[in-house]
C-alpha cells in the first residue's frame, strides 16, 4: 500500500487475486444534453463524454467486455473482473433498456463485480432495484458525479443537480447495500482551498465508500474554454492539486478506498493544464507528499 487504500489492493484483499475494471459505452446519453435539464452539459464536459466512444462504432456491450478480458488477461494478467459503466448516464435510459444493457456485461462467472457510473439526478428505487436483481452476489458500486459540495458551483458549473441530490443518492444506494463512490474536481471556478476542503468533510461525514479525484482540465471543445480564454479561469498548478490530493487522504476516514488520484484528459484537445499528460508524475509527488 502507498499510504491510502488504492482500489487495486481493495479488489485483491477480496478476491484474492488482480481484478480489472472493464470500461464499456453503453451509448447512453445525460439530461443535461439530452434536453431534460439542458444541451450543453456541464461546462467542462466534452460532447462524446468521458471513456472509449465504443457504443458509437456499433460496438455492443458484450463485445466490449469480452474485449476488454481478453485484454486484461494478457497485460495485467487478471483472472477476474469488474465491469464499468463509465461513458455519460449509465442509470438514465428506459428500464427494459437498462436491464438489456446491464446483462450483457455478464459475461462468465469471473465478473465478480459492476461499477456504474451516473448523476445522482439519476438514481432512483427502481433503478437500483434493477442492479440489484440482474447483479445479485456480485459486489456493485455506484459511481456518483459530486465534484463539489457547494450550490453555488454546481450552478456555475452547470451540473443541473444539487448536494441536496447527492446525499439523497448515496443514501438510497447504502439502503440497497452498494458501495457508493464519489467524484469530486479540483480548481473548480470560483473555488479556492477553503470549498475545496470543505467538499472532503462533507463527504468525509456520509457513508461513502470510496473517491475519485481530477483536477479541472480545459478542452477546447468545452464551454469552460471561453472562461479561460479570457483570463477568468486560472487553472491549479501541478503541485498545488497534489498538495490538496495528499491532506484529502489524510483527512479521509480510515477505510475510503482511493479510485483514482488524477484526472486522464484526452491528448488531442487538450488546452491546459498541460501537467494533466504527467500522469505518473503527478502521482509520484502525491505518494511523496502522503509519506512525509
Amino acid at each position: 500500500m502507498a499510504g491510502y487504500l488504492s482500489l487495486n489492493y481493495y479488489l485483491k484483499q477480496k478476491f484474492g487475486e488482480r481484478v480489472q475494471k472493464i470500461p464499456l459505452d453503453a451509448g447512453l446519453t445525460c439530461p443535461n444534453r439530452d434536453g431534460l435539464k439542458g444541451r450543453t452539459g456541464c461546462i467542462y464536459c466534452d460532447s462524446k463524454g468521458s471513456g472509449t466512444g465504443e457504443a458509437s462504432k456499433g460496438i455492443s456491450v458484450e463485445q466490449q467486455m469480452l474485449q476488454g478480458m481478453e485484454w486484461a488477461k494478457r497485460r495485467y494478467k487478471a483472472g477476474k473482473f469488474i465491469a464499468y459503466f463509465q461513458s455519460f448516464s449509465n442509470t438514465y435510459a428506459p428500464l427494459n433498456r437498462l436491464e438489456a444493457l446491464y446483462k450483457q456485461a455478464l459475461q462468465g462467472p469471473n465478473v465478480v463485480g459492476v461499477s456504474i457510473g451516473t448523476r445522482p439526478d439519476c438514481v432512483d428505487e427502481e433503478r437500483l432495484s434493477l442492479i440489484a436483481h440482474i447483479f445479485e452476489g456480485k459486489m456493485v458500486w455506484i459511481e456518483l458525479g459530486l465534484q463539489s459540495a457547494h450550490n453555488e458551483t454546481l450552478k456555475m458549473i452547470n451540473r443541473g443537480h444539487t448536494v441536496e441530490d447527492f446525499e439523497q443518492a448515496v443514501r438510497l444506494s447504502k439502503k440497497f447495500g452498494f458501495l457508493v463512490c464519489a467524484h469530486v474536481i479540483f480548481g473548480l471556478p470560483g473555488e479556492g482551498r477553503q470549498e475545496m476542503e470543505h467538499t472532503i468533510e462533507y463527504i468525509n461525514a456520509l457513508p461513502v465508500d470510496g473517491i475519485k479525484f481530477h483536477q479541472l482540465y480545459i478542452l477546447k471543445n468545452c464551454p469552460v474554454y471561453r472562461l479561460y480564454k479570457r483570463g477568468s479561469l486560472v487553472p491549479m498548478a501541478q503541485e498545488e492539486y497534489a498538495r490538496m490530493v495528499a491532506w484529502s487522504i489524510k483527512r479521509l476516514r480510515p477505510g475510503v478506498v482511493i479510485h483514482r488520484l488524477t484526472g486522464d484528459p484526452p491528448k488531442h484537445g487538450l488546452v491546459a493544464p498541460m501537467w494533466s499528460t504527467d500522469k505518473a508524475g503527478t502521482i509520484h509527488i502525491i505518494n511523496n507528499l502522503i509519506s512525509q
